[in-house]
């Protein structure tokens, strides 16, 4: 048994991340592509250490609570279906939170209530508002960006035409699911005489909360990071963690049959930890949706991960001299430049291994980005003359590569060591000789 559990890690952790497409059948493929993106999907999770953000969004999210609902009720109210909003929001949050949605309305009217007095949103309390609010939509983009290793947030403009878009929207999308609660009660009281088609009615309305879920989830993972999200992996992630959040959902409001014994201790206060507790576990099945569209967009570029974490020199060098000569020879018969993707399939080098190779080769300034005009993918052409570009150039950028600026005496106490390796490197360059790229 412990033979048999050693082996099935050692797939699941090494040899399944090497089987190419070619190498066994496309529904075994299959069958590996989804085992690889579980196990991708439950590594991130645990060494981005997710439960912990949703610590932290849980604690943002309970401090912009009431501005944002304050937000969202002034603009129902402006277009007259507060009260169809608000029987929304009852009706996701969960009969058992009756007593923390009471509080919170309360906080709600109260606060528009003092901006009505005063006639207009403005001074302190205005910034206050809005910053609260930004602050935990910054907060979610944040997290977002880290799952998906995006360093660049967006712009401020873009912040506030996005963030603002999203607000005049999510009121919209909440009225129309009440009013499609409505319309299929209404049409289920209509046909309730109809033995086949009551049933299926009866399934259609139990499924619209389903739908809604799956839908804002799908918008979220697609909508928040900033970087393009493909449709499918966000709708399959969308679907998992909303039907996730639903199963909690039911849970949860089971287990609120003994909170009476809890108000009877601890009185009104025990509105606050339950509350604490859902956002947590919220935020929770979010964020791992959000890292199972992640891992399903990018499962190929962990393909070989472990061998390309582990490259030798020699290898890595190798590759460079490989990328490089075929950019050059193509650009020398004046063809297409190739994409990331291109190089990838057509010499089989994993597809993260590619990139990496040609960040490196971007950093010590032997190519750049050039955009392809028909489809508008990234490509790459040299930024040198190729006929001065060799393979002793290649290396000496490479081994120069990086700071030197240490207090290491190079020229007296170590200067023999420091010769010895100049000399070999010399040496190195002079065998590679003035071969170009372009003629491999």
């Amino acid at each position: 048994m412990t033979q048999w559990i050693a082996r099935l890690w050692k797939f699941l952790t090494y040899d399944i991340w090497r089987i190419t497409e070619s190498e066994v059948t496309k529904r075994t493929f299959s069958l590996y592509t989804i085992i690889k993106t579980i196990v991708l999907c439950l590594k991130r999770f645990t060494k981005d250490r997710l439960v912990s953000k949703a610590s932290a969004l849980t604690y943002s999210t309970l401090l912009a609570l009431v501005p944002i609902l304050a937000i969202l009720f002034a603009i129902a109210r402006g277009f007259g279906f507060s009260a169809l909003m608000e029987n929304e929001i009852r009706h996701g949050l969960g009969g058992g939170q009756e007593q923390t949605l009471g509080l919170l309305l309360r906080f709600v009217d109260s606060y528009l209530s003092q901006t009505r007095s005063s006639g207009l949103f403005v001074g302190i309390g205005l910034v206050m508002l809005f910053w609260t609010v930004l602050n935990l939509i910054s907060n979610i983009e944040t997290t977002f960006n880290k799952i998906w290793q995006v360093k660049k947030s967006r712009t401020p403009y873009r912040m506030l035409t996005d963030y603002f878009s999203m607000f005049l929207l999510l009121p919209v999308l909440l009225v129309v699911s009440s009013g499609l609660s409505i319309f299929m009660n209404t049409m289920l009281k209509d046909i309730e005489g109809y033995a086949l088609l009551a049933p299926f009615v009866k399934f259609l309305i139990r499924l619209v909360p389903f739908v809604f879920t799956w839908l804002m989830l799908t918008g979220l993972y697609i909508f928040m990071p900033n970087t393009k999200v493909k449709f499918k992996p966000a709708l399959i992630s969308g679907i998992l963690a909303g039907t996730m959040f639903q199963a909690f959902q039911f849970l949860y409001i089971s287990s609120q049959l003994g909170v009476s014994r809890y108000n009877a201790v601890y009185g009104s206060f025990a509105a606050l930890p339950l509350l604490l507790l859902w956002l947590q576990i919220s935020w929770t099945i979010c964020l791992f949706g959000a890292q199972l569209t992640y891992a399903g967009q990018n499962i190929r570029n962990f393909s070989f991960e472990q061998d390309t974490q582990n490259i030798s020199r020699r290898y890595r060098d190798f590759i460079c001299i490989l990328i490089l000569s075929l950019i050059a020879k193509r650009f020398e018969r004046g063809e297409s430049p190739y994409s990331a993707e291109e190089l990838s399939t057509g010499c089989r080098i994993p597809i993260r291994l590619t990139t990496q190779t040609i960040c490196l080769l971007q950093e010590i300034q032997l190519l750049h980005e050039v955009a392809d005009n028909d489809e508008g993918i990234s490509c790459y052409q040299p930024s040198v003359d190729i006929g001065k570009l060799s393979v002793a150039m290649l290396l000496d950028r490479i081994d120069c590569k990086g700071s030197e600026d240490f207090k290491i005496d190079r020229k007296e106490a170590f200067s023999k060591q420091w010769n010895v390796l100049l000399d070999a490197r010399e040496e190195y360059y002079k065998k590679a000789g003035n071969v170009l790229l372009k003629d491999l």
